[in-house]
């Protein structure tokens, strides 16, 4: 374990150096490390069950950093900004994947996991090349930002569905009836415990840095525990948790607190994901996953600058948030994760192959066309 744990760090860092050079995001080079040292390339990691175990906490912090990242008042306002074109995109995409699944031969339960899988854009990529220093006080940061952060909402809640749907088949009605009752137990215990135990501790002991990572920690993880154990997946219980801090005034400073542990973590994700690339099974669905990326860099970007120019937005503006928002998602590559037992290898092939090809393609049609922190053009280098 000790000798995995240092190839994939050592050659992350190795990557992550030269991705620096080609202008591409980590997450590529984490998925590209795990296909090379993984058990269908070089064979250097073969424990990968113990990997997918250890990613999974990254999940956990992943969704719990988004619930802190989603009070109330702010979802007011995105959802009178956002909210219609977020939600009619991602309704055409999904129906896009189901017609580009059921052409390709795909089971129903394929075709709704690619649907699924290409509603999104990538968070990471949206928010790594925008310009802290300039698109983020305007419009189109405000809008790049809003979007992503419903579309987050929306993976959010479609990855614990899925969660729930494995997890349900073949259950009885008893095992329906406790899914039932452990909900509203579980609201109970997200809005009370913080009342009453969380916030006096943290008032009493909130100069402990090390205690309140700790508290925080053990939050997330102990809801997601319970909602485990009341048949809800880890995942929606450290989604809970984290909404249940959001209107917190420290709900930010939680979420940065957590973000190397989370980042930690979520290297093990992408590198297990990538781990499962059977090499040999590529040239088989290449032409299959090409077309989807074609598809949807091209669908993307036309259906946010038309959606968004219903809400009145300038066209330079509308065109320039619909190539930024033109890939698939790191989320996709989550829902594939979760829904790999419902699927064919083929089919789970396909949809990441696509995925990874989105996130290459659009990550040079931004760094090339607009200002962000890794462009090769020096007038469209900003910090």
């Amino acid at each position: 374990m000790i000798d995995s744990m240092i190839l994939i760090f050592v050659g992350a860092t190795i990557f992550a150096a030269l991705a620096m050079f080609i202008r591409q995001p980590l997450i590529i080079i984490y998925v590209l490390l795990g296909t090379l040292l993984g058990p269908y390339a070089l064979g250097w990691v073969d424990d990968t069950q113990l990997l997918y175990e250890l990613s999974e906490v990254g999940i956990l912090f992943l969704l719990f950093i988004v619930g802190l990242e989603l009070p109330p008042n702010k979802l007011k306002t995105m959802f009178g900004t956002s909210l219609l074109v977020t939600a009619l995109a991602a309704a055409l995409f999904f129906v896009c994947g189901m017609g580009l699944g059921l052409v390709f031969g795909f089971t129903w339960i394929e075709c709704l996991v690619l649907g699924a899988a290409l509603m999104f854009s990538s968070t990471v990529l949206g928010i790594k090349l925008l310009p802290r220093t300039i698109l983020h006080h305007r419009k189109i940061g405000e809008i790049v930002i809003g979007i992503l952060l419903l579309q987050d909402l929306l993976a959010a809640l479609t990855i614990v569905a899925l969660y729930v749907f494995t997890s349900a088949q073949g259950s009885d009605a008893f095992d329906y009836t406790w899914l039932l009752a452990s909900g509203p137990v579980l609201l109970i215990i997200a809005y009370a415990v913080p009342k009453y135990v969380l916030w006096p501790l943290v008032e009493r002991f909130d100069v402990f840095s090390e205690f309140m990572f700790l508290l925080y920690i053990g939050w997330c993880l102990a809801v997601a525990g319970i909602a485990h154990a009341g048949g809800l997946g880890f995942e929606l219980g450290a989604f809970i948790a984290g909404v249940a801090l959001a209107n917190s005034p420290v709900s930010q400073s939680v979420a940065q607190s957590l973000e190397p542990l989370r980042d930690f973590f979520l290297v093990l994700f992408f590198f297990t994901v990538g781990a499962r690339i059977d090499i040999a099974l590529v040239p088989d669905v290449i032409w299959q996953a090409t077309l989807i990326a074609a598809l949807m860099l091209a669908i993307k970007p036309v259906t946010f600058r038309y959606l968004l120019k219903l809400r009145h937005v300038r066209r330079p503006f509308a065109w320039e948030v619909g190539l930024r928002l033109g890939q698939c998602s790191e989320f996709s590559l989550l829902v594939l994760f979760i829904a790999t037992p419902l699927i064919s290898k083929q089919a789970d092939h396909v949809i990441l192959v696509a995925t990874i090809l989105t996130m290459l393609v659009s990550t040079y049609i931004v760094v090339l066309n607009y200002r962000n922190p890794l462009a090769i053009s020096e007038s469209l280098r900003v910090a």
